[in-house]
């Protein structure tokens, strides 16, 4: 069911384990018309020759991550062209954020970035057993070390849009407070 009847391209940003995938997924399906592009199957789309970023990336996996960020902001374009408000969920910080905002050609954008704490997404990170987070873990280092680590990047990212504290909200409560709150708080020029 629909909350509201207004749209756009909304980019769902956060850290690893930070709930992007879930949120943005929710979020897309509270329009009558929504389209999901998830940030993990633009990472998938290379199938050999991929370099993944690490602390200190090389140059050809930046180069991947702004091509990861040009396709996802390509087809949110498209189907936002096409009728449907589209929701890219993906790790964009740093300069990819304000880079990400001038690949979307179309507007409105709004920027929603998750920022549960520390403690939170290192909690979710082991429920999922995941191992986003090996390559931030220092040699005698925690996992909410590495969490840490990665947050003093997202620190440092200009703040666009909407920051979301979903540290103890539901899925469903962080996006029914960015329903209530991206219109006023999210947009992107």
């Amino acid at each position: 069911m629909s909350f509201d009847r207004r749209s756009g391209i909304f980019l769902v940003t956060g850290a690893q384990a930070a709930g992007k995938s879930t949120v943005g997924r929710l979020l897309a399906e509270r329009f009558d018309r929504g389209a999901f592009v998830e940030g993990d199957l633009m990472w998938k789309l290379v199938v050999s020759g991929r370099d993944d970023m690490t602390p200190n990336p090389s140059d050809e996996a930046v180069r991947q991550l702004i091509l990861r960020y040009r396709h996802g902001a390509m087809l949110a374009d498209s189907l936002f062209e096409n009728g449907f408000a589209a929701v890219h969920s993906d790790i964009v910080m740093g300069h990819g954020l304000p880079r990400y905002a001038e690949l979307v050609r179309n507007r409105p954008l709004y920027v929603v970035m998750l920022y549960p704490s520390v403690e939170a997404v290192a909690e979710r990170e082991r429920g999922r057993g995941s191992t986003a987070y090996r390559e931030w873990i220092a040699e005698g280092k925690t996992l909410e070390d590495a969490v840490t680590a990665f947050y003093s990047d997202i620190d440092a990212t200009q703040r666009m849009g909407l920051w979301v504290d979903s540290t103890d909200q539901t899925p469903d409560e962080t996006v029914d407070e960015i329903m209530a709150r991206v219109w006023d708080e999210g947009s992107v020029s």
